[in-house]
């Protein structure tokens, strides 16, 4: 079982509604990219932050930051105004290729998703509109790339 499909499933056990984003999500729709954290967009709720959090801490996954999901949803416009947070991230200190950055900027709600259906668990990723919608906002060198990659499929 890959990393992604790991946390997929552990976040499906925990019944948190989340997509991929990132660069897994832009290789699944089809496009060639390399990466190896794994971006989350959550629906955000405070239910659904502290039940993310529980279900990567019960794979090993620990907060690279000493904040709990309370926290991130209590203090997020403080986290992203003044301390430039995007993305709470987790990582596996027995692996340090295993890393997740739950965007913390983009709410689930009311978005579109695709199910890819993987070896072991189903993936559920950010629906291709709403990939290029949001890597459109953060305007970053990478995510331009990745956006004409994406258009490219379409």
């Amino acid at each position: 079982m890959t990393s992604l499909e790991r946390i997929c499933a552990a976040l499906h056990g925990a019944d948190v509604p989340y997509a991929v984003v990132g660069g897994h999500a832009v290789a699944l729709h089809g496009a060639v990219r390399g990466t190896f954290d794994i971006d989350l967009v959550l629906r955000w709720t405070k239910e659904t932050l502290v039940r993310a959090e529980a279900a990567l801490n019960g794979i090993g996954l620990v907060s690279r930051l000493p904040i709990t999901a309370a926290d991130v949803h209590a203090f997020r416009d403080e986290y992203v105004s003044n301390r430039n947070l995007v993305a709470w991230n987790f990582h596996n200190p027995d692996d340090p290729l295993e890393q997740v950055d739950i965007v913390i900027t983009y709410d689930l709600t009311g978005k579109r998703t695709k199910r890819f259906e993987l070896a072991s668990t189903a993936v559920v990723v950010l629906a291709i509109e709403e990939l290029i919608a949001m890597k459109r906002a953060s305007g970053r060198p990478q995510d331009i790339e990745d956006i004409h990659a994406l258009e490219r499929l379409r």
